[in-house]
């Protein structure tokens, strides 16, 4: 896709419209992970006699299609699918799975309750390529089983333990980690503390905290920031549509907004448009 200079910039991702090539790796015996050139990753690990699902992809029909994937390595039926958070593309595929057991941190089903609906459309609207066949979702997907601090699931036979830790605030409030010992494999979601991600978030914080404390604009704000992390950052691939979203969460949270203002699809359209317009 070109950009032409001074033109608006199509809305988030909804110019992304071009398919992402899905690599199935076999991370260890009976431990798999799909990946997709940035898109939201999803993973699964064979218990004994049953399958631990992780993330939900973001409808039934794009579920589907990972689902059979991994059928071609293994037939066990999916006992618990595990969602490491709250954000409508990772989790409105969960009824393909057909699990026994959703499980979430509780903070997430209090999200759910919450801001749900909101994030659904706000999603949806930003990354209309991840919304496959979007009206095969059902509802909302509420987890049925819920924890505080860990959850250990026992895989049965010789193959150990699946262990799910809560960490603390994150990428939300209730991201969740699942961590197998024994093959020293993590799957983390979305939260992934590395060097770059640091990196990322020290400019931000330097770059909008400066504006403000000048008493300057949320969109010097987001102009400063852009020019500090595009050389960088710039070829993520959704670098241009978080990060007018990324920069008015942090000019709220350095202004004493401890919880993230819920997202609407008509506030994603407002900020968009005093940012990136």
């Amino acid at each position: 896709m070109t950009h032409t200079p001074g033109a608006a910039k199509p809305f988030a991702s909804s110019a992304d419209t071009a398919a992402k090539e899905q690599t199935l790796e076999v991370l260890a015996d009976g431990v798999y992970a799909l990946t997709a050139e940035g898109d939201p990753n999803i993973g699964a690990i064979e218990g004994e006699d049953f399958l631990v699902c992780f993330e939900a992809l973001a409808t039934p029909v794009a579920a589907e299609k990972w689902l059979a994937k991994l059928r071609q390595h293994t037939d066990k039926p999916v006992r618990y699918l595990v969602l490491s958070h709250y954000h409508a593309v990772r989790v409105l595929g969960a009824s393909a799975f057909e699990a026994e057991t959703i499980v979430s941190h509780e903070i997430t089903r209090d999200l759910v309750a919450e801001r749900g609906k909101q994030d659904w459309e706000s999603e949806f609207a930003r990354m209309p390529r991840l919304a496959e066949a979007a009206d095969s979702v059902p509802g909302l997907t509420w987890p049925t089983l819920t924890f505080a601090d860990r959850l250990t699931i026992d895989l049965g036979g010789d193959r150990g333990d699946l262990v799910l830790q809560y960490h603390g605030r994150g990428h939300t409030e209730g991201d969740i980690t699942a961590w197998l010992p024994r093959q020293r494999i993590l799957f983390a979601g979305d939260l992934v503390a590395i060097e770059q991600t640091r990196g990322f978030l020290q400019a931000m914080i330097r770059e909008v905290g400066g504006v403000q404390q000048r008493g300057g604009t949320l969109k010097e704000a987001f102009e400063a920031t852009h020019a500090a992390l595009v050389d960088d950052y710039g070829h993520w691939p959704i670098f241009e549509h978080c990060l007018p979203f990324d920069v008015s969460r942090l000019w709220d949270e350095l202004s004493g907004i401890e919880r993230p203002v819920i997202w609407t699809a008509e506030r994603d359209q407002e900020v968009w448009a005093q940012l990136q317009g």
